[in-house]
């Protein structure tokens, strides 16, 4: 492989004459380090003799991050940085917090907005307003100014009026968001199928029409658990007046909560809106964010095997860890002890809340209320509608 200005040229697309530093240092890190170390001269002379020679400072950079390359010295963050002091490589993480997707990652949007920032970084460059050489020397306050001219494009409008900072995130937002409903429609096929052979249970309504007047007492009051059961459920009024839609809604929302606390739930003794001065999440915050954490994957092998086994069977928080680390029908990465002891302490937060809706007795043992409740609670939830 030859490392020449026309190799360049064509990973840059464009011509020799219109080469920037960055399409220089983008081209020599595609190769072998080893292999453009040993090119660098050459290609240092034919940049000059094709009258873009860029300055000493750049090839002295490059030599000296291909090195680092090579001998196994140079860091991931070294050679961005080194990127960086080109003067037109956009930073991953700017001042303002914004996060560019990795390369790969980048969606048309992301693509676009990545791609019309260098070019204004190379209008930057061409009218000296931005100095790669100090970039280079690490001079701070041409670091700072180069983070400033990006903060501030990336949240001013462009002529069409996107922001290119919002538009980046709502595009990630929206591929996020088809992630999960493409997740949670393969969960939902996957726990349609695996109960498919199982007897259909009946309704217990006695012990049905028990936990919803409990239920309906919790939500009528401030504090735990009815805090996070009307969350869980997004009842931001009355609840359901029909005990069966009360309950599954509220056992569906436990498996995916659909809101956040209330205020009025967030707030410390002082109705300041805060826990404690240090920022601590009080009991309501974490078991909500236990329960958000919870992947489809465990509450599918939870609930299969629960299911299966039937009334009688016990649901404590170390039985469901074990159930979903030892699954046969679910693909469960659990490698490490930790793996098991996190997804126990997850569970540590589903299984008070399963109690107050009878779906395990005060023991942790499931009720038929339970096996009959649980799959379509999961049903429920990750249906679309």
């Amino acid at each position: 492989m030859r490392i020449d200005p026309d190799f360049v040229a064509e990973h840059a697309g464009r011509p020799a004459a219109a080469l920037t530093r960055r399409d220089v240092a983008r081209a020599l890190l595609a190769v072998p380090s080893g292999h453009a170390l040993v090119a660098l001269p050459d290609l240092r002379r034919a940049m000059g003799a094709a009258g873009n020679g860029l300055s000493p400072e750049f090839w002295e950079s490059a030599r000296a991050a291909l090195t680092g390359i090579e001998s196994g010295a140079a860091t991931v963050g070294d050679v961005q940085r080194w990127l960086e002091s080109t003067g037109s490589e956009p930073i991953l993480i700017t001042r303002g917090h914004f996060v560019w997707p990795d390369e790969e990652e980048r969606g048309p949007v992301a693509g676009e907005m990545y791609d019309l920032l260098v070019a204004h970084l190379e209008e930057h460059v061409a009218r000296g307003a931005i100095d790669p050489d100090r970039l280079a020397a690490g001079d701070q306050a041409a670091r700072r100014e180069y983070e400033a001219v990006q903060d501030r494009w990336l949240n001013t409008a462009l002529p069409d009026g996107r922001v290119p900072a919002e538009a980046v995130e709502d595009e990630l937002d929206e591929g996020l968001t088809a992630s999960f409903d493409e997740e949670e429609a393969f969960a939902l096929g996957e726990l349609r199928r695996l109960l498919a052979d199982l007897p259909e249970p009946e309704l217990p309504a006695g012990e049905l029409a028990a936990a919803a007047a409990r239920l309906r007492a919790s939500l009528a009051e401030s504090g735990y658990p009815g805090s996070v059961l009307r969350a869980c459920a997004g009842f931001d009024g009355a609840p359901p007046a029909d005990d069966t839609e009360l309950w599954l809604a509220v056992a569906a929302g436990i498996a995916a909560p659909l809101s956040d606390l209330a205020d009025e739930d967030l707030a410390g003794e002082d109705g300041d809106g805060r826990w404690d001065v240090d920022g601590a999440l009080g009991e309501e915050e974490s078991v909500l964010a236990a329960l958000c954490t919870i992947h489809h994957a465990d509450w599918l092998a939870a609930v299969a095997e629960l299911s299966r086994r039937g009334p009688g069977v016990l649901a404590s928080p170390e039985r469901i860890a074990r159930f979903v680390a030892e699954s046969e029908d679910i693909d469960v990465e659990m490698d490490e002890p930790d793996d098991l002891r996190t997804t126990e302490a997850l569970f540590r937060s589903v299984t008070p809340l399963w109690r107050h809706l009878g779906i395990v007795d005060e023991h942790s043992v499931l009720t038929p209320l339970g096996r009959w409740g649980l799959p379509r609670a999961l049903e429920r939830a990750w249906s679309p509608d």
